[in-house]
């Protein structure tokens, strides 16, 4: 039988796994659910999806939702989305097609091509691809310099190397294919880094940007995890035209992948204003000073009435597919 208010529903927080974002993965699993209690709801379980019990203790929990707080592969790619669609347990955020379509870049990109969301140029190579002095000659011709190598399938910027020179490019694939099967080379856009938070199903809406500081090269993975108020700015500074359009282009790619519940969209703003696309991320990180709900709170979205949303955005969706 239906229950009538929300927290009734008995959740299972799956957070943990393989990932090299396994940590940060049982950090957002862990505010998940203080968070979750917070909001009302009574029954809430933790479960570490690398656990020997963890298939047996989701199976026979009689969970009605599960609240996915994992980063990576096996859990941001739809593999935990798939197991979860077998045993017909609701759960946050995006679906199978849409999670792992996000999180193969270049696959991504095509879309983004596709709803007319411009991106950087790039080129995808094999993890094992053998980088000699004439083809990391015609990849800098083809993408100048600086150039990003990143893995095609990873988070929170793992393998990722800022290249300056020509003669780093073959290291730079190396230590990119050893995160996944494919890399991805690219052009590197100047201008203002950003992340725009989208929230909802099929009427989804952006939250304010985030303006990213970090006095780094990069955003990676170290300056990440350090305190927010080191590296965010809210609302980003921005002119009202960039601004707004950088919104729009967010909402249009988490439509345009699929996206359920939420997703992150980075972007680098140009000179001239034109927001490009990085990429969209399908389970932000779901810690209070994550880049999501840090955004959210200054929406007036406080995080347990944000956690208790996404359970409430599942459920829709669950509803919506059985009509």
């Amino acid at each position: 039988m239906e229950k009538t208010d929300v927290t009734q529903y008995k959740i299972a927080v799956l957070a943990g796994g393989w990932s090299d974002e396994r940590e940060i993965s049982l950090q957002s699993g862990k505010a998940c659910e203080k968070a979750l209690r917070s909001a009302g709801f009574e029954n809430v379980d933790f479960l570490d999806v690398a656990a020997d019990d963890f298939v047996t203790s989701l199976a026979n929990g009689g969970y009605d939702v599960a609240f996915v707080a994992m980063h990576g592969r096996y859990g941001e790619d739809g593999c935990i989305q798939g197991m979860l669609e077998i045993m017909h347990i609701p759960y946050t955020f995006s679906g199978v097609l849409a999670s792992a379509t996000g999180t193969e870049k270049e696959v991504a990109k095509s879309i983004y091509r596709s709803a007319g969301i411009p991106v950087p140029e790039g080129v995808d190579v094999a993890c094992d691809a053998e980088i000699d002095d004439e083809t990391a000659k015609k990849l800098v011709e083809q993408l100048g310099l600086p150039i990003f190598v990143k893995p095609a399938a990873n988070g929170s910027s793992y393998g990722v190397t800022r290249v300056t020179k020509a003669g780093e490019i073959a290291a730079a694939v190396k230590k990119a294919g050893a995160e996944g099967d494919r890399v991805l080379v690219e052009s590197c856009i100047e201008g203002t880094e950003i992340s725009v938070p989208v929230i909802g199903n099929e009427d989804a809406r952006a939250l304010p940007i985030i303006e990213i500081v970090t006095g780094a090269d990069f955003y990676d993975s170290k300056v990440k995890y350090e305190p927010s108020a080191l590296h965010h700015v809210i609302p980003a500074r921005l002119p009202e035209g960039p601004y707004k359009k950088a919104q729009e282009l967010a909402v249009r790619a988490h439509k345009a992948l699929g996206c359920l519940g939420a997703s992150r969209s980075d972007f680098i703003v140009k000179a001239d204003g034109t927001p490009v696309i990085l990429e969209t991320n399908t389970i932000p990180g779901m810690t209070e000073s994550s880049l999501l709900p840090d955004s959210a709170r200054h929406d007036g979205i406080e995080f347990p009435q944000l956690c208790r949303m996404f359970v409430e955005f599942a459920l829709e969706a669950r509803a919506e597919d059985k009509e």
